[in-house]
Formats: C-alpha cells, sequence, structure tokens
C-alpha cells in the first residue's frame, strides 16, 4: 500500500481538503477580526453572480465554496480508491479531476437545495398570505379546539409550517386541506374531497 499522504495521484485531493480547513480556520478567526474572507469574497465578486438561481439563497457563499471543495476531495479520493481496489494503482490525477468536479457539483447543489429549505430566512416577507392555498397535514391529526401541524408553501415556494384546525369533522395525517380563515395563532382548513380535482395536486411539487 502506497503512502497516501505523499502520493502524487492524490494531492490536489489533499491540497483541496487543506483549503477547506484553512478557509474554516480563516472564517472562524476572522469572525472575531471583523475580516472575514467571506466578507472579502461579496466586495470583489461580480453582482451578476447573484442574481443567479444557485447563489441566491440564505447563507454565505463562503459555505458554497467549503461544500465545493470538501466535495471535490472526497470525490477524488472515492475514484481513487476505487481504482486502487481494481488495478492496484492509482490513476493520473488529471484523468480524475474532472470527473471528481462533476460529481462534487451535484452533490453540492444537492446541500445547498437541502440547507437553502430548513434554514431561516434572514429577513421576513412582508404580509404573506396563506389563504386560500393548499397544504398537507404532516403532524398529527386535527379537530375543533386541537390544532396540528401543516406544510404549506407560498407564492415564492418557500415552505411554511402552520397551525390548523378544522371548523367541524377532523383533518387527517396526510390529509389535503385548503386554508380559509386566520384565527389567532393558527388557520382554519377545510379537507379537500377525494371528488375535487384539487385533491389530485401534488403539494410537495
Amino acid at each position: 500500500m502506497p503512502n497516501l499522504f505523499t502520493e502524487i495521484d492524490l494531492i490536489p485531493f489533499h491540497l483541496s481538503l487543506i483549503a477547506v480547513v484553512l478557509l474554516g480556520v480563516a472564517e472562524t478567526i476572522g469572525f472575531y477580526l471583523n475580516l472575514r474572507p467571506s466578507m472579502l469574497l461579496k466586495k470583489i465578486s461580480p453582482k451578476q453572480l447573484d442574481d443567479l438561481p444557485i447563489l441566491n439563497v440564505k447563507f454565505s457563499k463562503m459555505l458554497i465554496m467549503f461544500f465545493l471543495l470538501m466535495n471535490f476531495s472526497l470525490a477524488g479520493y472515492f475514484l481513487q480508491l476505487c481504482i486502487y481496489a481494481q488495478e492496484l494503482e492509482f490513476f493520473p490525477w488529471y484523468y480524475l479531476a474532472l470527473p471528481a468536479l462533476i460529481i462534487a457539483i451535484f452533490f453540492t447543489v444537492f446541500m445547498i437545495h437541502c440547507l437553502d429549505q430548513v434554514i431561516p430566512s434572514k429577513y421576513q416577507r412582508p404580509n404573506v398570505n396563506l389563504l386560500g392555498r393548499l397544504a398537507t397535514i404532516s403532524s398529527g391529526s386535527a379537530r375543533p379546539g386541537f390544532s396540528a401541524q401543516a406544510r404549506v408553501r407560498d407564492e415564492f415556494g418557500q415552505l411554511h409550517y402552520v397551525q390548523v384546525e378544522p371548523e367541524f369533522g377532523e383533518l387527517e395525517f396526510q390529509s389535503q386541506i385548503i386554508l380559509i380563515r386566520l384565527k389567532r395563532s393558527h388557520y382554519v382548513a377545510k379537507k379537500i374531497c377525494e371528488a375535487n380535482q384539487l385533491f389530485k395536486l401534488d403539494l410537495d411539487a
């Protein structure tokens, strides 16, 4: 087994991983010195980049760079070790750089999408109107006087979790509903009948 730390065909992936660590250290130290690399990156990056959908997220662009470098490194290690298991030698790194980058971009986009869904927005959109929108009961069941959690998307596609209860009857888990009225801290909802065409809509699309 070769020395993995000095193997020349692993060097680019080592450097990528080292860059992740150094950026993390620099960002941590810069936080206390008010001189973070992410702020410098924001100043020198073209403003047109902010209009790209993949960069229009709720967290630092530096985090995207962390993900990309980390995924590139891990993808390179994975490909090289798979080849070594078959051939007992490593492939020249310049042949694997592009496949590793493609894999890294794929996983980075996936991670960005997942994080963007769960990280709260830095600002609240004023007067988000959820009335009349379709929702799905996501936790428990609701009946008059006892609310349950439902998930619903606003006009911007942002996912919200709200408390709902019916005027009468019961709203079972996973049933599809429509929000008809706001009542103090929760919404009053009405169940959509299966015969209704709205029932066929995919709320999570």
